[in-house]
């Protein structure tokens, strides 16, 4: 019998571009670990609108097509957060693709401090041999099984978005534990392939040591981290300074 929480909240939101409470729509899918053991789809999904009491920018306007007056007499976000981030039972984390993003808005006094899973992240761990790791790419290369396909529609809406990310969590929740998961998630990503420059598209393991380590100390935390990670598997030490420091280094 389990004691405590069976449930992950997958969270998705759309926002309006226009300051720190611009949320406009969260979504929700439920996944809950079944007496098999095994991680399903549960009933309990949605969405719903949010005001984000000021007018929303139109360049966000045309990716999620929610109008200011589809909000106008939509609850304000710290009024529908608490009640959509802290489900009755609780949770055994929530979840969202880049959940950083997420994160931004739903911040610990409104989640309860619950932990956060990145599907984003944990699909660069499980399936690095994937092209590309965006959440309808992930739909349509890995088709998962039971994703029904109008659903998942219109993307960039909150609830079809979350209802597309809960079935990515799902086969990755049958494949390793949630505190794998959730460990995965607080680190940088971990890119299978260099994603930008001269370089671009191969694999970590191709790079010389001086290439490594140049990226080990760049800006971008995930592409730095992905670096050290391999320095690292070569027993390097990440922290060694190339002889030539990239120019941009030099600088300052």
């Amino acid at each position: 019998m389990e004691t405590g929480p069976t449930c992950i909240r997958v969270i998705d939101l759309e926002t309006g571009g226009n300051g720190p409470d611009e949320v406009c729509e969260i979504g929700w899918q439920d996944l809950r670990l079944g007496m098999d053991r095994v991680w399903h789809l549960d009933d309990e999904r949605g969405s719903l609108l949010v005001n984000p009491g000021r007018p929303m920018s139109p360049d966000t306007i045309a990716v999620h097509h929610i109008l200011d007056a589809h909000v106008a007499g939509a609850p304000y976000w710290k009024e529908i957060a608490p009640i959509v981030l802290r489900p009755a039972g609780g949770v055994v984390a929530l979840a969202a693709h880049r959940a950083a993003f997420e994160q931004r808005y739903c911040r610990p006094g409104l989640t309860g401090a619950a932990g956060w899973i990145c599907t984003w992240k944990c699909a660069l761990r499980l399936w690095p041999d994937l092209p590309r790791f965006s959440n309808q790419m992930l739909r349509y290369l890995r088709k998962p099984e039971g994703l029904v396909h109008e659903e998942g529609l219109p993307a960039h809406r909150a609830g079809p978005d979350a209802y597309v990310t809960a079935y990515h969590l799902r086969d990755m929740l049958n494949e390793v534990s949630a505190a794998q998961l959730l460990a995965w998630s607080q680190e940088p990503g971990l890119l299978p392939r260099v994603p930008a420059g001269p370089s671009r598209g191969r694999p970590w393991a191709d790079l010389n040591e001086d290439a490594l380590h140049a990226f080990a100390i760049g800006r971008d935390p995930d592409i730095r981290f992905s670096a050290q990670c391999e320095l690292r598997r070569r027993g390097k030490d990440p922290a060694r300074q190339t002889e030539e420091p990239p120019q941009q280094a030099r600088l300052f």
